[in-house]
């Protein structure tokens, strides 16, 4: 007896034995049930995922004669049949070999005919895009209104190809890639029943080489049983099947991230002498950093296509490293892919690329320069305050005294005392580093006081600015910049005061002086207070355009 592989051996020959597309063999079940059958079905879906297979099997309920409706019994005549592939009434046509118009008229010619011996005659088109313009053309009309005994059902792997005519006058339903935990868990159950012995690690090499196809699965297990005996090693895997060794990437990961660029020279020598296909090996490190930002961002672990071993490893060199450190590598690594894949001398592409990575972590990330910025002004800051201020004083200290003059309903303005004028020009030092637009609109406004939970400050003349914080989210960025130099939640209450300023900002001794450039008076005012704004200046004739 000839040796059957394993993908035919355990194809499935009932729509529960259909691995990872639920969805599809649940609806059809529940249409044959209920006599709601179409008389077109279009499957459409990457490879291996089991497009042909739920079409024998739609092909075996619909003209099954003994079985329950929607499960074929698999033990009547047109069942054994058709799983055979020798079935008259169910035939099977490859799209690509049969792709011309004269194919398609004599399938029209033989519609014509009753079934010999089932239910329908029922015709299965595999790979329908690869059929020509013509040959749709033809189909059209008796795929629109074919006779009550004919059924078709096309699988393709690009329906983008397929004609928008034939795909509105079918049932289209779309196959899903095989989650890797499912594909496993298949393989570990045809390996106990084929008597292989092979670890759950090997199992997951072997998915994950498969690509989300069961079919490749299969195929690929196959072969390596044929390598390496029903004794499978996870080494044999690699070997047989090309795999780049795990412990090889990962060791290279470790040597980017500690910044070890002769390590690195030492393993690309390594995969050189191996043998190992180096754009292969960049795309495997590729998705190794890809495993590592996702592993801190999440904390599902079949995103990551991988055994439980390997996931711990890829968490522990994540955390190391940090997001930002990642992210930066694995940026770095996409805008070179392209140099590697049309590069003459890979190798020489690779130990520049992985040489660059190395160096790329002593730089800092824009959020680690932030970082240290604000605290440098934050020892600035103190600095000046103990300079400023005795020490009883300090704006830092929620619990200081705040001493302010009351002033009753229609006096003029409060005189505020030397101390809390010096606090309001420190804060604005503050703001010129955190935000140059707000500290340019708020220099110009008038401070009136400040206590231990509100400070008050009065608008601007200018139109531009003057309800520039009415904005919800501007009050609030300004709130929170008070609060974290005050140290304490204090609320910002704005008024309106159309009198002539008194105060004004007062720039500290020995900073940089900021230009003012006078405005042409015949611009309008809101023009004149957006150039002052934002601290411009007008240029005329050709200097404009250099």
């Amino acid at each position: 007896m000839s040796y059957e592989v394993l993908a035919r051996k355990w194809r499935p020959q009932l729509f529960q034995d259909v691995i990872g597309q639920e969805h599809i063999t649940q609806t059809l079940i529940n249409a044959i049930k209920g006599g709601r059958i179409a008389h077109a079905y279009l499957f459409a879906g990457p490879r291996g995922v089991g497009k042909t297979s739920v079409a024998r099997i739609l092909a075996k309920a619909m003209n099954c004669q003994n079985g329950e409706p929607g499960i074929p019994c698999n033990k009547c005549r047109s069942c054994i049949d058709i799983t055979d592939g020798s079935s008259v009434d169910v035939q099977e046509i490859d799209g690509a070999s049969n792709r011309g118009i004269d194919e398609i008229r004599e399938l029209r010619e033989n519609i014509r005919y009753m079934p010999s011996s089932s239910r329908y005659r029922i015709y299965i088109i595999d790979e329908v895009h690869m059929l020509t313009l013509p040959a749709f053309n033809a189909l059209l009309k008796t795929l629109e209104e074919p006779p009550a005994h004919v059924k078709f059902i096309f699988a393709t792997t690009e329906s983008h190809k397929v004609p928008i005519t034939i795909l509105s006058r079918c049932q289209r339903f779309d196959f899903k890639r095989i989650p890797t935990a499912q594909i496993i868990s298949h393989l570990g159950k045809i390996s106990q029943e084929e008597g292989i012995a092979i670890s759950k690690s090997g199992l997951a090499l072997i998915a994950g080489e498969a690509e989300g196809g069961m079919r490749d699965a299969e195929s690929l297990l196959d072969q390596v049983v044929s390598y390496a005996g029903l004794q499978i090693e996870d080494r044999h895997i690699a070997e047989i099947l090309g795999i780049i060794d795990r412990d090889l990437i990962f060791e290279t990961c470790r040597a980017i991230i500690e910044g070890s660029p002769k390590e690195c020279l030492k393993l690309i020598d390594k995969v050189y002498n191996y043998g190992y296909n180096i754009r292969e090996y960049y795309n495997t490190l590729m998705e190794q950093f890809r495993n590592l930002m996702v592993s801190l961002i999440t904390q599902e672990d079949h995103l990551l296509n991988m055994n439980e071993i390997d996931i711990k490893e890829t968490r522990r060199i994540a955390q190391k490293a940090g997001f930002e450190k990642i992210q930066v590598l694995l940026n770095f690594m996409i805008t070179r892919e392209e140099d590697l894949r049309f590069s003459f001398c890979p190798r020489l592409i690779l130990e520049t690329t992985m040489i660059k990575m190395c160096y790329l972590g002593e730089l800092l990330s824009f959020d680690d320069l932030l970082k240290k910025i604000e605290s440098l002004e934050k020892r600035l800051i103190g600095a000046s305050h103990s300079h400023a201020l005795p020490e009883s004083a300090q704006i830092s200290d929620p619990t200081a005294p705040w001493k302010l003059e009351d002033r009753e309903k229609g006096q003029a303005e409060v005189e505020i005392i030397s101390k809390t004028d010096n606090d309001w020009n420190d804060f604005l030092n503050y703001l010129a580093g955190k935000n140059k637009l707000m500290f340019n609109i708020l220099k110009d406004w008038k401070f009136l006081s400040l206590d231990e939970k509100v400070l008050k400050i009065s608008k601007g003349n200018q139109s531009f600015s003057s309800k520039y914080f009415d904005d919800q989210e501007r009050y609030n960025q300004i709130s929170g910049y008070c609060r974290d130099f005050f140290k304490s939640d204090i609320k910002i209450k704005i008024v309106v005061n159309n009198q002539p300023h008194s105060e004004t900002w007062k720039e500290p001794v020995k900073k940089k002086q900021y230009l003012r450039h006078k405005t042409d008076k015949n611009f309008p005012p809101p023009v004149q207070d957006i150039i002052q704004m934002f601290q411009g200046k007008l240029l005329e004739g050709d200097s404009a355009t250099k």
